[in-house]
């Protein structure tokens, strides 16, 4: 009777460790979510580099805290230093300073459709780099994929008259092409130390060249006009939306397969768009919609090619 009773509190505990990983998930979800139109709203009184510069500078100290309590803080070792400029270079610096940038010229529904391309990008990258030839099932997620952005950047549904428009979306694509070749690397890194201590590092190695270069570009963060509102918005982004769903990715997703992780975050453009809609009034089009599932079926069928292999 002891063992049934046993077995059943295990299986219990299971469950409920199972559903507590999933609502942080589904909550990291929803704040990566959010922070596409609090990013914008932050871009109409803050320049793109500077915001940038702030968002990883604040949440980088919040994860050096954090990892510091943990008695985890210590300098990345040299088999850990390609990882750190890696993710620091070109995901955070290049892909969120070209995103912030973009986004001043095109409105957030179409930024975080075309900034979640990445894993499209992937499969091509990993084939022109690494000569890793795509499945069947991957080509026809790059066609699909490639369709959908199609859509979503033809004149039909882009002001192709306006070149800051077109500029934009081209910026949004160049970074999560920068992105994809971050993530390849990724799989093929063998780790030293854990994601979530190098992160701080990656950060910090963000946050100093942004900031150098936004001075340089956009002068004195004095000029920004700090108020209330502004410093609620840069703390969700920041230690919200960066750090925290940072820890919450790092500990809760590797206790879920590769396909789930994919498809949880499926949700991040999706709920990005829909409160761009509520929150700062952007329409949907019959197109975008169109190319919104174009690009879903695309990325989820680059996750079920994952799977497979």
């Amino acid at each position: 009777m002891s063992v049934i009773t046993s077995e059943a509190l295990k299986q219990n505990a299971a469950r409920y460790a199972g559903r507590s990983t999933l609502l942080w998930l589904l909550l990291m979800v929803v704040l990566w979510g959010l922070s596409w139109p609090a990013t914008k709203l932050a871009l109409n009184v803050t320049p793109p580099l500077w915001l940038a510069a702030i968002r990883f500078g604040s949440a980088g100290i919040c994860l050096f805290a954090f990892v510091a309590l943990r008695g985890q803080l210590r300098l990345p070792s040299r088999q850990d230093l390609p990882i750190v400029a890696s993710v620091g270079i070109m995901q955070m610096m290049v892909f969120t300073g070209l995103g912030m940038i973009a986004m001043r010229h095109t409105d957030t529904s179409h930024a975080v459709l075309l900034a979640y391309t990445t894993p499209l990008w992937g499969i091509l990258t990993s084939w022109m780099l690494l000569k890793h030839a795509p499945s069947k099932l991957q080509l026809v997620a790059l066609l699909t994929g490639m369709a959908g952005i199609g859509l979503i950047c033809s004149p039909w549904e882009m002001q192709w008259d306006n070149p800051e428009v077109l500029m934009g979306a081209a910026l949004l694509i160049i970074g999560a092409i920068s992105w994809s070749l971050v993530i390849v690397h990724v799989r093929h890194h063998r780790w030293a130390s854990s994601p979530l201590s190098l992160a701080p590092w990656q950060m910090l190695l963000a946050a100093v060249p942004l900031a150098l270069i936004a001075w340089g570009v956009e002068g004195s963060p004095a000029t920004i006009a700090f108020n209330a509102n502004l410093l609620w918005l840069l703390l969700f982004i920041g230690p919200v939306a960066t750090s925290l769903c940072f820890v919450i990715s790092s500990e809760h997703g590797r206790r879920v397969s590769v396909f789930t992780m994919s498809n949880v975050t499926l949700g991040v453009p999706l709920i990005g768009a829909v409160a761009a809609v509520v929150f700062l009034h952007n329409t949907l089009s019959s197109l975008y919609i169109a190319g919104l599932l174009l690009i879903f079926s695309g990325v989820m069928l680059t996750t079920f090619a994952a799977v497979k292999k």
